[in-house]
């Protein structure tokens, strides 16, 4: 069998155990395992068959089993993890996959080699650093030191990546490595990281009782990356936790204070938010940098705070202007509030910068950034000082994910050293002091240490992992997928609360997402949870659907419970308008402008109804005020021309195009205009102005479409219907 056979048949047994078919699924699996050399599956598969079969023929005999429900469970989750052992089994011959060479050699491990016996040596390293500390001109100590750890840490990863399931054994001595006070913690964050990839090729409930156990761990790191593995392997393997009931018990157990679900919610966020990474990227390549670079003399001359301000009153205002012109401002404001929520605005600057030997070893990719890692040492020494100390102060901060600081690290150390300190230079000595202050240093160092930062850029490194790493295509990219962790069913009961489910909701209405935001939106209606505001965004997001009957009914509902407010008011009268409905939309306009009389848009879109309504005289009232209101307001000049127009008053209509003629003209001005020049038997003036439409309208064909929409009214006001193909060939 092939690589895409065996996964078709593996996904076409997962299908029959989604929907409960258990006898047919048991009878492809042996037929599944027919192409396995592993006796101890059959063996399993011959038992749970069995099983199966006696437990149908008691109920067939009328027997009551109080045990039947569970025993059936046991043997839909047993017949899942024999499926999954096979397609692993049978893809180890076939795949060139790094993960089949990682669980093939498994079966090569030394015994009496495993996770205890790499615990000591790691325990160990502590120990070891500070004696090589004590002996700082001892290289040859130190190098073994750091080979022994780093080889070990490395072993480790990849053994448990390549385990497809733990023994009970195993798991026991795993779970050595979450009570050791002597093991560095960053060991423990890059063996969680070997879990999550583990756990994405193969679902084993002993890791992912581990993880549970993980996110109670007592340091944040630990806790929030394996918050950060529970969210993406419940999202992966979604139907599975359903059959482990002692898994679900603990899952519960964890939110019994409800706090696991806030932070589980708050994760989830995260990772919809990681989402848009592919969005900030695109803009940061295609406008912002383009437009740095445009703008690189403007950027010279302005001065961003760290600056003496001795001469302050020197510095030119057109600097300033021009910058704000520019539009980079903006850019740059909205990058800066991307940061502030949260979001990857680095990827696009570090994803050039992953091609070092260190991301050629997929596990460094999950360890933790350590200037006691052999990388940094061999570049910066183990004791950082002078420019070497600010760049590690730097790296402590929670600006930049572990990944991202590597990549610094490694950039810093290739640039020449004139070059360092000519950057360097560029800080004043009052910002270095700054930055070296230890009440600066220490709350930059706190906001690294906060859970929900710990997280995040948790989850920018695994973006990078499976975006940049060299192997990226071998694995599942869930940063692609859709991600609704409230539908998982494991998860109904943490994360399914109105309050949480709002915060949700507001992130997809925000990033301007109003599908998702809609579905959402309705759960919180169906739990009689919703308020005024959760009913106007209900509607809104409808009304960006153009769902525009159910947006009303949602606005109604907003303003039964917070009456006649302008916001719901307006748009009330915006889907009527949709609707075309210009008499109901009319009533709320009117409404609106009463409770904002100085709203300058409100005239506009009265008139408008009513100019659809044919109350001409009206609605020119409605635009002269506008016109009043406003100065050069072409938009009420048009209205103005036109309601003039079609209601006879050709020299007025005149009037107001020539105005408009004289300043801004678009094709159906000088089309309409032609229109009243003809109106007022002005022939000769009439074709100047539908030659010139032609011309800005682009072509003959767009000129002919929008002249034949007039082609009524035209007759209506007296235009012969014989002559207007010859009026059209004036043009």
């Amino acid at each position: 069998m092939n690589e895409q056979a065996i996964q078709e048949q593996y996904q076409h047994i997962v299908n029959l155990l989604e929907q409960k078919r258990l006898k047919e699924a048991q009878v492809q699996l042996e037929a599944f395992l027919w192409n396995c050399n592993d006796w101890t599956l059959r063996n399993r598969l011959e038992q749970a068959k069995v099983s199966y079969q006696y437990m149908l023929q008691y109920m067939r005999q009328g027997i009551n089993d109080p045990e039947r429900q569970k025993l059936y469970r046991q043997l839909l989750a047993e017949t899942w993890e024999l499926a999954e052992q096979t397609r692993i089994s049978l893809l180890d011959e076939v795949s060139t996959r790094y993960y089949h060479s990682l669980h093939k050699n498994k079966k090569n491990m030394v015994a009496g080699y495993g996770m205890s016996s790499w615990l000591k040596v790691l325990e160990s390293f502590p120990d070891d650093m500070a004696v090589c500390q004590l002996m700082p001109d001892n290289k040859q100590s130190l190098d073994s030191a750091l080979q022994r750890h780093e080889g070990t840490a490395q072993y480790l990863f990849l053994t448990t990546w390549g385990n497809s399931g733990w023994t009970a054994e195993e798991e026991q001595e795993a779970r050595l490595y979450l009570e050791s006070e002597l093991l560095p913690v960053n060991d423990l964050c890059l063996f969680t990281g070997a879990i999550l990839l583990s756990l994405m090729e193969c679902f084993d409930p002993r890791k992912f009782s581990w993880l549970l156990d993980a996110a109670t761990h007592a340091d944040t790191q630990v806790n929030q990356r394996a918050l950060v593995i529970i969210a993406i392997i419940l999202h992966i393997h979604s139907s599975r936790l359903r059959l482990y009931p002692e898994l679900m018990a603990k899952l519960s157990l964890l939110d019994e204070d409800g706090s696991f679900g806030k932070q589980l919610n708050r994760v989830y966020i995260q990772l919809l938010r990681s989402r848009e990474t592919e969005k900030i990227d695109k803009k940061m390549r295609e406008e912002i940098i383009p437009e740095m670079m445009k703008n690189v003399t403007i950027m010279r001359n302005m001065k961003y705070g760290f600056e003496e301000n001795i001469d302050e009153d020197d510095r030119n205002p057109d600097w300033e202007k021009a910058f704000e012109e520019s539009g980079l401002g903006d850019k740059i404001r909205e990058m800066n509030e991307l940061q502030l929520e949260g979001a990857d605005v680095y990827m696009s600057t570090f994803a050039q910068l992953k091609s070092y030997p260190f991301f050629q070893n997929p596990h460094n990719w999950f360890y933790p950034f350590d200037m006691q890692h052999s990388s940094i040492i061999r570049e910066f020494g183990l004791k950082p000082t002078g420019e070497n100390a600010v760049l590690s102060l730097i790296l402590q901060s929670g600006f930049f994910c572990n990944s991202d600081k590597y990549s610094l690290c490694f950039t810093m150390a290739h640039i020449p050293q004139a070059q360092r300190n000519m950057m360097l230079s560029q800080m004043t000595s009052q910002d270095l002091n700054e930055l070296m202050d230890e009440s600066k240093s220490s709350s930059l160092r706190q906001y690294a240490l906060r859970p929900d930062v710990i997280s995040n850029q948790y989850i920018h490194d695994l973006y990078r992992f499976f975006k940049l790493s060299q192997r990226r295509h071998e694995y599942r990219d869930i940063f692609k997928e859709e991600i609704t962790l409230h539908r998982i069913p494991a998860l109904k009961d943490i994360l399914c609360k109105p309050e949480l489910l709002a915060t949700i909701a507001d992130f997809h209405f925000r990033k301007e997402h109003p599908a998702e935001a809609l579905s959402i939106y309705k759960e919180i209606t169906d739990m009689n949870h919703a308020d005024a505001e959760i009913f106007q965004k209900t509607g809104y997001c409808l009304q960006k659907e153009k769902r525009y009957k159910e947006a009303i009914e949602a606005y109604r509902k907003a303003d039964v419970l917070k009456p006649d407010h302008v916001w719901t008011i307006r748009h009330l009268a915006t889907c009527h308008r949709q609707l075309r409905d210009f008499a109901t939309a009319l009533e709320y306009y009117r409404k609106a402008e009463a409770m904002q009389p100085e709203n300058r848009n409100l005239p506009f879109l009265i008139g408008s109804c009513l100019a659809e309504q044919e109350r001409y005289e009206e609605a020119l009232q409605c635009f002269f005020k506008l016109d009043f209101m406003e100065n050069d307001c072409i938009k009420a000049w048009r209205a103005i021309g036109w309601c003039s127009f079609v209601s006879g008053k050709f020299e007025q209509a005149m009037r107001y195009y020539n105005k408009i003629l004289a300043l801004k003209p678009l094709s159906t001005d000088y089309l309409n205009a032609g229109h009243a020049a003809l109106l007022l038997g002005n022939m000769e003036k009439a074709a100047e102005l539908y030659g010139k439409a032609t011309s800005e309208s682009g072509n003959r064909e767009t000129f002919l479409e929008m002249f034949d929409k007039d082609k009524e009214m035209l007759i209506k006001l007296g235009v012969d219907e014989k002559d207007i193909p010859l009026i059209r060939d004036l043009a």
